[in-house]
């Protein structure tokens, strides 16, 4: 049978995203009252695995760019978790005498960066040693959400009690930068292509807001209202949306990027009259939300979000107690479209590429390569065999 343009297209597409050469997309959700990990598995919705970590209360949570590894902060220290077998390889200590908040790996995958939330500073680990390099950062008080920019050339800090934003350099790993204007600002999340921050203002208990930093200026650009006590946030893969979790008004709000405005509202829909949405995240392709309700029933739930439709899909997700991924806790599905050893099996990866993430440029920093050469040694090292 003769395949028209289209329907190449479309196996193309199935294929850039085939279970057979696709890594796993799970979902790791810290349970703040369990000490433990849930690992949900985004095809079926069920809990794989439940995780013990090391030290109370764990929250903010980052994985790296090849899935292998995930780091989770809690009680003054950071457990590395390997993906193969769900078990804590490692424990980092950091400063502080509380619980580290944000999370964030580079894009290539070599530091995380740690928000040392009592400490007012800063941990950068090394990958590959899972140590601690050099002296903390000191930035503003109570650091909170932590995101790295997909060039991995900086790093935004969101400073709870002083209510600025800190930027890092990753090259010095010195601070180059503060932004004023914000009202105890908490999450953080950057667009695909760099050029917008977007950060929750959560305020005393009553912040409604998310502030929009363009970063070529490092000004803040725009202010949009939002639900009751905006926590969580993350942007969608192709940098359209901005999912942003309201932890009072139980629900999500949608933020459109092009215009900085809410598009729609989603009630989290966890069976209580108070479900405390606080951590979620989009899957790598943009297809699902997954948003965390601190209160869920029993001890805590995992809401799931169709994209396309922007309404809750099945039932909760039972978790472990009080969950609260603060940050990127979901796989990336790193897959090419064609055969390996076949000639045409870059072409058919690049064109799928494209076409799906509208740009290879856009393709790079949705599935966290620091560039678009970096994916292309990806796809030739795939299509090699």
């Amino acid at each position: 049978m003769k395949l028209g343009v289209r329907e190449i297209a479309a196996v193309a597409v199935v294929c850039l995203f085939g279970a057979s050469q696709s890594l796993a997309q799970n979902a790791y959700i810290p349970n703040q009252s369990d000490a433990t990990v849930s690992v949900i598995n985004t095809a079926t919705n069920a809990v794989i695995a439940t995780v013990p970590v090391f030290g109370a209360n764990p929250t903010g949570v980052a994985v790296t760019p090849d899935g292998k590894k995930i780091y989770v902060a809690s009680d003054n220290t950071v457990s590395v978790i390997n993906t193969t077998s769900n078990t804590v390889i490692a424990t980092v200590p950091v400063p502080g005498s509380g619980v580290p908040m944000g999370v964030a790996v580079t894009p290539d995958g070599k530091k995380v960066y740690v928000a040392n939330l009592s400490d007012n500073s800063v941990s950068v680990i090394n990958t590959a040693t899972d140590t601690v390099i050099g002296s903390p950062i000191s930035v503003g008080v109570e650091p909170s959400g932590v995101a790295v920019t997909p060039d991995g050339g900086k790093v935004y800090v969101a400073n709870v009690l002083d209510t600025t934003v800190s930027i890092l350099s990753t090259a010095t790993d010195t601070v180059i930068g503060s932004i004023t204007g914000f009202n105890n600002p908490e999450g953080v999340a950057v667009t695909p292509d760099g050029s917008k921050v977007y950060v929750t203002n959560r305020g005393n208990d009553d912040g409604t807001t998310v502030s929009v930093i363009g970063t070529a200026t490092d000004t803040v650009i725009a202010i949009i209202s939002v639900g009751s006590v905006p926590e969580g946030i993350a942007v969608t893969p192709d940098g359209s949306k901005v999912y942003v979790a309201n932890s009072i008004g139980d629900s999500v709000s949608v933020i459109d990027t092009a215009t900085n405005t809410v598009i729609t509202t989603i009630p989290t829909g966890c069976g209580l009259v108070f479900c405390g949405p606080r951590g979620l995240g989009v899957t790598p392709d943009g297809g699902k939300v997954y948003v965390a309700n601190y209160n869920g029933p029993a001890s805590g739930s995992v809401s799931v979000i169709d994209t396309a439709t922007n309404t809750v899909i099945g039932s909760p997700i039972a978790v472990g107690g009080n969950p609260f991924p603060f940050g990127l806790f979901i796989q990336s599905a790193v897959a090419f479209a064609g055969t390996p050893g076949t000639a045409n099996c870059h072409g058919q990866s690049v064109s799928a590429l494209a076409r799906r993430y509208h740009g290879l440029k856009n393709a790079a920093a949705a599935l966290r390569f620091p560039g678009v050469l970096a994916l292309q040694d990806a796809i030739r090292a795939f299509c090699e065999g």
